[in-house]
């Protein structure tokens, strides 16, 4: 918008020089001109009252510039410039409290001339504060909403980190304190036994910390493609149709679906084979991971929970598979969990995208 103004304004300078008659005209319009560039400089981000006396010396200083150049087209543009300038400057009672005393510069003339030139002028004058003001409101919303999107953006990844948390580091320290409760209880009876869970105790303590090196390194590096990502999880994954990008979100729902079905075939299913198969269809990517462990059921039956989908974290309806379907919920997608005691385990997520 500024730039603008100076051209305009330097356009308007041009036609006074054209039609200058003096030496004084050409000069004070010079400096009326160089002052208005200065205003959309330097005025901006000064006071109120800065502002308003730098304006009523520019209408003073217009009204000369009018009456030595002979009330020429290039002194009225000059004037018609510094009604737009006000809009900038100052509230919009301000702007047109300008645009209704430059008319006035007509003042002396013919009454019918002056009235002729004063009603144009103050059209002109109204029309360039009207889309000064609404050209002004446009920036300010634009500005508006870029804050708003940057506030949406800053939400939706700590809203993206502690969901991150919760399902991977908060499922690893469940299971953490559910083996330590369980090996301190056979501490006293059974050691060999307590042992044994014990050390799943720090292996899940090792994943948690794993997890947490993830996730930072998430945050100071690029992410990963999905593909990579994948391949950290130590199971090869069978890709259908051709690959694309897709977005983040999209990727890291995609990419839990995978460490939770995972996790759950070889924490608890006590699978012997395990498939990742990742499928790119027609406007939908789905995941899909098959073990042929003990099923749900089973599984959480002999980790003393209630048989149907389980209670233990990370198995059915756990810490982990509610997560995942709050995301999938977030994406407009789907979550599947099919299960048959004996014969194994498949989790289906399928997302549009």
């Amino acid at each position: 918008m500024d730039r603008i103004l100076w051209l305009v304004t330097a356009g308007a300078y041009g036609v006074l020089l054209l039609g200058a008659g003096s030496w004084a005209a050409a000069v004070l319009g010079g400096v009326f001109s160089a002052l208005t560039v200065f205003g959309t400089v330097v005025l901006r981000g000064r006071s109120a009252a800065w502002r308003v006396a730098f304006v009523v010396g520019q209408v003073v200083l217009g009204f000369v510039v009018f009456s030595v150049a002979d009330a020429s087209a290039g002194a009225t543009l000059l004037l018609i410039i510094l009604v737009i300038q006000a809009g900038l400057l100052l509230p919009l009672y301000g702007a047109l409290v300008v645009a209704v005393a430059v008319p006035f510069v007509h003042v002396g003339m013919e009454w019918s001339d002056g009235l002729r030139e004063g009603l144009g002028t103050l059209t002109a004058s109204v029309l360039a504060v009207a889309v000064t003001w609404l050209l002004r409101r446009e920036q300010e919303t634009r500005r508006e909403l870029v804050a708003q999107a940057e506030e949406l953006a800053t939400t939706q990844e700590r809203n993206r980190v502690a969901r991150d948390i919760h399902d991977g580091l908060g499922h690893h320290l469940t299971v953490l304190q559910m083996q330590v409760r369980a090996g301190r209880a056979l501490l006293s009876s059974d050691a060999t036994r307590a042992d044994a869970v014990l050390g799943q105790a720090e292996e899940q303590a090792r994943e948690a910390l794993g997890e947490v090196r993830r996730s930072v390194g998430a945050l100071r590096e690029p992410r990963a493609s999905l593909g990579s990502s994948l391949e950290r999880l130590g199971t090869p994954v069978e890709v259908v149709g051709a690959p694309r990008s897709l977005p983040p979100d999209v990727e890291e729902a995609l990419f839990r679906a995978a460490q939770e079905g995972l996790t759950n075939a070889r924490k608890h299913a006590r699978a012997s084979t395990v498939r990742v198969v990742l499928t790119y269809g027609t406007g939908a990517v789905q995941l899909a991971v098959h073990d042929d462990g003990t099923g749900i059921a089973a599984a959480a039956t002999e980790a003393g929970e209630p048989g149907h989908h389980g209670g233990v974290a990370g198995v059915g309806d756990g810490f982990g598979i509610v997560g995942l379907r709050e995301r999938m919920a977030d994406l407009g997608g789907t979550l599947v969990l099919e299960s048959v005691a004996g014969e194994g385990t498949t989790l289906t997520v399928t997302v549009r995208a």
